[in-house]
């Protein structure tokens, strides 16, 4: 056999290897609990080291592949391929490092349009369009949002021209694709967002109360390195098998790499013979690159399964994963957001809530301060002393479209085996005031809970569709400002840069004061002093204290405490919705944007 004959022939043996390991790992659950985590791994390593020889041998005989006939796509698909592989991992291990991994991968492919030509051949079209949906999941994730502009732009472009050149082939799926990623980035990027969701030592540490931090001590402190992020509701925002709540949620809480660790390495283009070549020589990538992206100081992200639309069976494994697998003196945090309903027949309340429309300004400002010295009360949990377990069951969340049978419905009930670890819960629902019964029905450790309002506030509620725009509670965790511009009804554009500046003063001069009073204050229950160290929870915390002042102090809506978010235990009265501290800096909020008369504050 002639040297020419070789290199091909040993190329496409090692494509067939490659292709046949990757086939072990295609339909793995991409999340850190995936049954036999080490053994996935295993497969995963051997995956990425077929693809990694395959690589190599391209790159070292790319003249003599090339002229026995190697086209530029087959480049593509397996960078294509080695890109999903590092987005696969980044799932499975929340490492930043996989994700610009990947993230070069797709981008290399992109500027060097390996899939150019793509109109001859359907079955190459398809690989250019899931590379498409691929890059854009990445480089939405990471944030690139002039990147994600484009490549909607391209992307649609591909779309509109398969149907042209691919007349018998139905491109309904890639058209409602196309549909998804347009909606949900117009909803990520409605407004004005110069500050990044993921945790930001330039934003989010705050100078004046770090002494404070720093200096903090109790009883018991907490490590968060595992959580459990699930959302579903009807016709909510998604692109792919990613809601924008979970999105927003799974961001808040990852660290976001310094400025200068987005910048990349300058490349020059280059012409090479036949091939058009884009950065460096074609199928030459620096897979080392991302060594360059990620600052080493960070500590690791905390892992995170993020579930779509998981039977509650699904649910409860992982959860069981997670709370078997937790290291000591550590906390799982739990996000679900989800519609809910009760096993009882509550049809005519609905009925009636929905019926109680029209209310004057007079009333709602007479009840909100009726509300605010009697907030507190919404806390307030009976525990059945009689032993009665029916309570833990009359009430649920639903994780799917079918509301038939118990395979989609998670009631409180399901989760009281797993309080015998710590456990934060968070849940975005108009049914999470049911959840109120886990407190005190722990079998180890007491719960932590945040629960959103029943029914979602705005100044214009006609104008605002929760669907398109995610849930409201959410986004007072994830995007506290532009959370609170939404309830108003201010629209911040980029023509608004110093007033956005203004307001981020406002709320990052109230979280100091509110994290200092925090780490000192004497009343503080061990619940959430436990937390306080970890900076992602402490800033749930504090967001949580401007949410739940925010809405108490919002008098443009019906009286009741459904509107109103619930912390079990209790934070110190001296955060309440009525202290001093947090009223005052809720008003020169409200003042800057001229909405003060939204708002209900004390004299």
């Amino acid at each position: 056999m002639s040297t020419g004959d070789v290199v091909p022939k040993t190329f496409h043996a090692l494509v067939e290897s490659a292709e046949r390991k990757f086939a072990r790992v295609r339909d793995v659950p991409l999340h850190p609990y995936a049954g036999s985590g080490a053994h996935y791994g295993h497969f995963f390593h051997k995956v990425f080291k077929a693809y990694m020889r395959l690589w190599k041998y391209q790159q070292e005989n790319r003249v003599k592949l090339v002229e026995s006939g190697l086209q530029r796509w087959e480049i593509g698909e397996i960078s294509s391929r080695i890109g999903q592989l590092y987005f696969s991992q980044y799932l499975r291990t929340s490492e930043a490092r996989f994700l610009f991994e990947a993230y070069i991968f797709y981008e290399a492919i992109f500027n060097r349009k390996y899939f150019e030509g793509s109109s001859k051949d359907r079955g190459v079209r398809f690989k250019e369009l899931r590379f498409y949906a691929r890059f854009l999941m990445v480089s939405l994730i990471l944030n690139h949002k002039e990147m994600v502009k484009l490549l909607v732009e391209k992307f649609t472009e591909l779309v509109e021209d398969s149907k042209s050149n691919f007349r018998g082939t139905n491109f309904k799926e890639w058209k409602l694709v196309v549909q998804e990623i347009v909606q949900f980035t117009r909803a990520d990027t409605a407004n004005l967002n110069i500050k990044p969701l993921r945790y930001c030592a330039m934003f989010d540490s705050n100078a004046a109360s770090l002494p404070y931090v720093a200096r903090f001590n109790a009883k018991r402190l907490l490590k968060f390195q595992d959580a459990v992020l699930t959302s579903y509701h009807r016709n909510e925002v998604k692109f792919a098998e990613l809601t924008l709540d979970t999105f927003r949620m799974l961001q808040c809480l990852e660290w976001e790499p310094s400025g200068s660790f987005y910048q990349k390495h300058p490349v020059e283009s280059r012409e090479n013979g036949n091939l058009s070549d884009h950065s460096v020589a074609s199928g030459l990538i620096d897979i080392n690159l991302a060594a360059d992206m990620v600052d080493p100081t960070l500590p690791s992200n905390p892992k995170k399964a993020v579930l779509y639309r998981p039977s509650a069976t699904q649910l409860i494994s992982v959860i069981a994963t997670v709370c078997e697998g937790l290291p000591p003196d550590s906390v799982m945090l739990i996000y679900l957001s989800a519609p809910g309903d009760s096993v009882t027949d509550n049809t005519s309340q609905i009925k009636s809530l929905d019926g109680s429309s029209k209310f004057s300004t007079s009333n709602a400002t007479s009840c909100n301060h009726h509300e605010q010295d009697n907030f507190l009360c919404q806390n307030h949990v009976t525990v059945n002393g009689d032993g009665d377990s029916s309570q833990y069951f009359e009430n649920y969340l639903w994780l799917g479209p079918s509301r038939n049978g118990g395979s989609n419905c998670l009631y409180p009930g399901d989760i009281i085996p797993f309080t015998r670890r710590p456990t934060f819960m968070i849940i975005d629902s108009d049914n999470s005031h049911a959840f109120k019964v886990l407190h005190g029905a722990e079998r180890g450790e007491p719960i932590a809970l945040f629960l959103s309002p029943q029914r979602p506030s705005f100044k214009d509620p006609s104008g605002t569709d929760m669907a398109q725009n995610g849930s409201q509670f959410t986004f007072f965790l994830t995007v506290p400002l532009r959370a609170f511009c939404q309830l108003v009804g201010f629209n911040l554009s980029n023509d608004d840069l110093d007033m956005y500046n203004d307001l981020e003063n406002i709320v990052s001069t109230a979280f100091s004061e509110w994290e200092k009073i925090l780490c000192t204050s004497t009343s503080l229950d061990l619940v959430w002093a436990q937390f306080l160290l970890d900076p992602f929870l402490r800033r749930l915390i504090l967001r949580f204290i401007f949410c739940q002042a925010v809405l108490t102090l919002f008098r443009l809506r019906e009286s009741g405490h459904q509107y109103l978010p619930v912390c079990i235990p209790e934070l110190p009265s001296i955060v309440s919705p009525k202290s001093k501290a947090v009223q005052s800096s809720i008003s020169r909020l409200a003042n800057r944007l001229e909405v003060a008369d939204c708002f209900s504050f004390h004299e």
